[in-house]
């Protein structure tokens, strides 16, 4: 199970920090991302994160602005989001697959968490 958790409204240039915190299964050993869903658009990958940290990929939109990180001590995986522009404004989805690779098509990820919705204003 994941419980993705952080989003809200915030101001254009602002940040945000979302969470997943994982349960259920040894989540310290599969590879964790984020996707994204904004209305009327199709869900987008944004970012993964391998086992142990050592491996991340973004999206080209979110280079340079947001940073995945875990800690696998608490089966937790983090989504820093700075400088937030209101294109970012979506759902974020927790996601998890049972592989060491990392990969960036939906269907790679088995596991998924209900979302938390983040809203940036201009």
């Amino acid at each position: 199970q994941l419980q993705a958790s952080g989003g809200g409204l915030v101001q254009a240039g602002g940040s945000l920090r979302l969470s997943c915190a994982a349960s259920g299964r040894t989540f310290s050993v599969f590879t964790m991302g984020w996707f994204r869903q904004a209305p009327g658009k199709e869900r987008e990958f944004v970012a993964v994160i391998n086992w142990n940290g050592d491996t991340t990929s973004y999206t080209d939109s979110v280079k340079g602005r947001f940073t995945i990180s875990r800690g696998n001590a608490e089966n937790t995986v983090y989504l820093q989001m700075n400088s937030l522009k209101p294109e970012d404004t979506a759902v974020y989805y927790c996601v998890a697959r049972p592989f060491s690779s990392i990969a960036t098509t939906s269907t790679d990820f088995y596991y998924w968490g209900l979302g938390t919705l983040v809203t940036v204003s201009s």
